[in-house]
């Protein structure tokens, strides 16, 4: 009987509920679909987050059972930890953007519990330029007692606006000398200090 009205619930509001399914399985899921198309880094970072921050709490629960009081006490929880304001949100982003693929993607429940719990992104703190004077001050700093190629990649971040990993995955067909150019094709990703991968620069912006 109860399957009969599933069915039909799931007739009328398009809404494909299953029971059974955890939030573990669900997010471990939802992981492994982002691996096929986000970079390697952003992958890991995601993969990281589920099994380390939300497995642990949510990972047995049903997910139709996940409400947003259970998402506002993991949220508060964490602050009685000492975890910062931006990582309570990056933590919190990464459950409801989860949440908004069984919603609106697999349609496996009806609401998201995380949407309303999550606060604002925290405006981010504000950025002192270095002057002229004060970049020069550091390279020649770097001259004088270290002379190594640390300096020369400085020299090219400082002279460019060139992020640290797109300096780093220059090849020699992408520095033109005489033209007085450079092109950005790759950027040089690490995955927990360990793993290197070459990938597509950030943004669009990075390559012109």
């Amino acid at each position: 009987m109860y399957a009969l009205q599933g069915v039909l619930n799931a007739e009328a509001t398009g809404v494909f509920e299953d029971r059974k399914l955890t939030v573990g399985v669900f997010l471990l899921e939802w992981v492994a679909l982002k691996k096929r198309t986000l970079k390697p880094s952003t992958a890991a970072a995601y993969d990281k987050c589920v099994r380390q921050e939300l497995l642990p709490v949510f990972g047995r629960m049903r997910l139709k059972d996940l409400n947003p009081r259970h998402v506002a006490a993991w949220q508060a929880d964490l602050r009685l930890q000492g975890r910062g304001t931006p990582t309570v949100y990056r933590l919190g982003a990464t459950l409801r953007s989860a949440l908004s693929h069984a919603v609106h993607k697999e349609r496996l429940i009806g609401y998201n519990a995380a949407e309303g719990a999550i606060g604002a992104r925290p405006a981010a703190a504000e950025r002192l330029c270095w002057t002229a004077v004060q970049a020069a001050a550091l390279l020649r700093h770097n001259e004088l007692y270290y002379r190594d190629q640390v300096a020369d990649v400085f020299e090219v971040m400082l002279g460019t606006g060139m992020r640290r990993g797109e300096v780093l995955g220059l090849h020699w067909e992408d520095v033109h000398f005489m033209e007085r150019k450079i092109f950005v094709r790759w950027t040089l990703a690490t995955i927990d200090n360990n793993e290197l991968h070459l990938c597509a620069p950030k943004t669009k912006a990075s390559k012109d």
